[in-house]
């Protein structure tokens, strides 16, 4: 299979910028996922990879509702960093539940007094993001990949 579509294993080099091209990311090595709504990638990029081929490139920004959202400030908590024991350290990830919520993983974005402050929004959230991709290998998955709904590992 030499087209990106449905059930195909793809491989892309990505980078990413912000709006304002700043690079937030590039991928020294490339992205291997199985195409067709299987989450590995956004929605918007997805389907501007649709139909491509080895060697084509796509150029696509998506603002923040198709992406990973707007910023929301009901994420942001503040808590007792005992409650985390010691290591605590700005930047780390912590997993946690608030009042019955669902676990979620939140940032470490300060610490002082006896307090953390945690970011639950993806850290890209509240951004348009720029993406450039470069389709470097296609191939149809196997039946078990598909069952998997995620290629083997490399």
């Amino acid at each position: 299979m030499s087209v990106v579509a449905r059930d195909s294993v793809v491989s892309i080099a990505l980078e990413l910028s912000d709006a304002q091209g700043v690079r937030l990311h590039g991928a020294e090595e490339p992205l291997t996922y199985l195409h067709g709504g299987y989450g590995a990638l956004l929605e918007g990029l997805e389907a501007a990879l649709e139909g491509k081929r080895v060697g084509d490139t796509v150029q696509l920004q998506l603002e923040p509702e198709h992406a990973f959202g707007d910023y929301d400030t009901k994420l942001l908590r503040v808590e007792s960093s005992s409650r985390y024991g010691d290591g605590l350290e700005i930047g780390m990830q912590v997993e946690d539940a608030f009042g019955g919520e669902a676990p979620r993983l939140y940032t470490v974005t300060d610490l002082a007094e006896g307090k953390v402050v945690l970011d639950g929004n993806h850290p890209f959230a509240g951004m348009a993001l720029r993406f450039f991709c470069r389709v470097l290998a296609v191939r149809a998955a196997t039946s078990e990949e598909i069952r998997r709904g995620a290629p083997d590992a490399p």
